[in-house]
């Protein structure tokens, strides 16, 4: 069971984070969310898709990483086999909570950083540091506070974004069935993607409105990511044709 506290150098002096990637860690997963600030690296990699929050409605965008249930293509014995790793895997057992405190006189809820003590990465013998012996940040911390406060403001553009979307009639159903050999194939459902024949059709007024808001460029990477699906493929066959080598 989670068990979130906000993070300090008193209290969490011993704290380190185990850092690889591995089933145990749970990240043996076949989605992973990301923000629209992570798209541009992860298109590089990963099909992006958008998914409808069933509690609201609302639009959120993951990556696939696998075809089925628990399964993460780019997870191997060597740890994570991709140039980048979405940053809610990332950041590990770290979040963005929120505290209230007064700023210039006025109390706002400023985001902080908070652990999950229970998460599988957590341990004081083994792994990172997060702090100094001196109480400071260690490097691994800096690197997780940036992390977190990109995802943050990723999170901050995901509602505008999704809403300029509809608003332009780009959003998709797609039924993915994806054939990875004349033995095996899987169909995906629940996804929505940038429709590419919509987006190249926009007219001069909607295209100004998507890039000055910074949204165009993130419509043609999610709409071209789609191609990264073969990648997924590939990686099937090649552990088919592994195991069966080694049986």
């Amino acid at each position: 069971m989670a068990q979130h506290v906000m993070l300090n150098n008193v209290a969490h002096k011993d704290l380190r984070v185990v850092t690889g990637y591995s089933a145990s860690h749970g990240d043996n997963v076949a989605t992973a969310m990301v923000v629209p600030t992570e798209f541009l690296q992860a298109q590089r990699e990963y099909p992006i898709f958008f998914r409808k929050d069933p509690a609201t409605g609302e639009f959120m965008a993951v990556v696939l990483l696998g075809l089925q249930k628990d399964e993460n293509l780019f997870l191997d014995d060597k740890g994570w086999n991709a140039d980048y790793v979405p940053g809610v895997i990332a950041r590990g057992p770290f979040f963005i909570g929120y505290q209230r405190q007064e700023v210039q006189g006025k109390v706002e809820n400023v985001g902080v950083i908070h652990v999950d003590m229970e998460h599988p990465r957590v341990s004081k013998t083994e792994g990172e540091p997060v702090f100094k012996p001196d109480g400071g940040n260690t490097r691994y911390l800096d690197r997780i506070a940036d992390l977190l406060n990109g995802v943050s403001q990723g999170l901050e553009i995901n509602k505008p974004m999704f809403e300029a979307f509809k608003a332009a009639d780009l959003i998709e159903p797609v039924q993915l069935e994806v054939k990875v050999n004349s033995e095996e194939q899987y169909n995906l459902t629940g996804l929505f993607t940038v429709s590419r024949d919509k987006l190249n059709n926009l007219d001069a007024e909607t295209l100004f409105k998507l890039h000055r808001a910074g949204y165009l460029q993130a419509a043609f990477l999610v709409a071209s990511s789609i191609n990264n699906v073969q990648r997924l493929i590939d990686i099937k066959n090649s552990r088919r044709r592994q195991t069966a080598m080694a049986s």
